[in-house]
């Protein structure tokens, strides 16, 4: 169990900063700086202004946060071609 539980929050993302942070806009009108899980990275999972994420934040910081799911929009294929890498 962990020592205090995480919020989590739906937001949409309506800014991209340097260094892997959003500027995402919450449900609850709140503004917060947020950065991708490191699932997100570890599997390339790329997000966009525009796309509807889930953020998790600790009660002790309301102003940071972290990426942990990206919903899927409607309309988008499975993902783009697979490359392959030979050598």
């Amino acid at each position: 169990m962990a020592k205090e539980e995480l919020l989590t929050l739906e937001g949409l993302i309506d800014e991209i900063y340097p260094d892997g942070r959003f500027g995402v806009s919450l449900d609850n009108n709140h503004r917060i700086i947020a950065y991708t899980a490191g699932k997100m990275r570890r599997f390339r999972i790329k997000s966009v202004v525009g796309d509807r994420v889930h953020v998790e934040m600790t009660p002790y910081d309301l102003s940071k946060g972290r990426i942990v799911f990206r919903e899927r929009t409607p309309g988008q294929g499975p993902g783009g071609p697979r490359r392959s890498f030979r050598r």
